[in-house]
């Protein structure tokens, strides 16, 4: 079975909130982006979206910008019609992070709760990392949460990998510079408890060429 069409299974026999890593709000996650001080009008990408409440609280905070992507497309659709008429005020992307071209630079902000983890490949996560060396802006901010040293070793029939804070920055290089990092007891909907690891970094900033000019990407 694909990953895809694992995901179209997990979704189309399980309601948004039956699945372990629910929450009806992402607490954490909010206080990240707000935390940031973006302009409402600001690009922010929330990665493995799915049917998550994210996008509902940034679009009630006044962000603008939101696009949610992920690879099920039963998830999105839960999510939009959820929303209603408000679906139209975000940008909806079925697809698979790691093969996905971004445009580059076109991302302020990117959040992750709970994709990275299952990706056990090194060359996936490699493909992950560079696709957001990409899309994120020179000083652009994200935010990635996996299960961390103490939180469950499998999750939805998958395998996972687990991190701190350290280990999850040393997936992504020398480019981020670690801001801040948060432990997170999560309750699933049915009482259990998951550790999860925020790693909130920036991206470096370019340095000037030149003439002064950005340097063509």
């Amino acid at each position: 079975m694909t990953m895809r069409a694992h995901w179209e299974s997990v979704y189309g026999k399980k309601a948004p909130d039956e699945v372990s890593w629910y929450r009806p709000h992402l607490e954490r996650s909010l206080a990240f982006v707000e935390g940031a001080g973006l302009a409402k009008d600001a690009a922010i990408l929330d990665v493995g979206g799915g049917a998550s409440t994210l996008c509902d609280d940034l679009l009630a905070r006044g962000y603008t910008e939101v696009t949610v992507l992920d690879l099920s497309a039963t998830a999105i659709e839960a999510a939009r019609a959820r929303l209603g008429p408000r679906a139209a005020g975000v940008h909806w992307v079925v697809a698979d992070v790691t093969e996905l071209a971004l445009p580059p630079g076109s991302v302020a902000f990117w959040h992750d709760r709970a994709v990275f983890h299952f990706l056990r490949e090194p060359d996936a996560r490699r493909r992950y990392v560079a696709a957001v060396e990409r899309a994120l802006a020179p000083g652009g901010h994200i935010v990635v949460a996996t299960f961390g040293p103490d939180g469950p070793e499998r999750c939805s029939g998958l395998e996972v990998a687990r991190y701190d804070a350290d280990a999850l920055h040393g997936e992504f290089g020398s480019a981020f510079r670690k801001v801040d990092s948060v432990v997170e007891v999560h309750a699933t909907p049915w009482g259990t408890e998951q550790q999860f690891v925020y790693c909130y970094c920036r991206l470096a900033h370019e340095a000037a060429a030149p003439s002064g000019r950005a340097r063509p990407g």
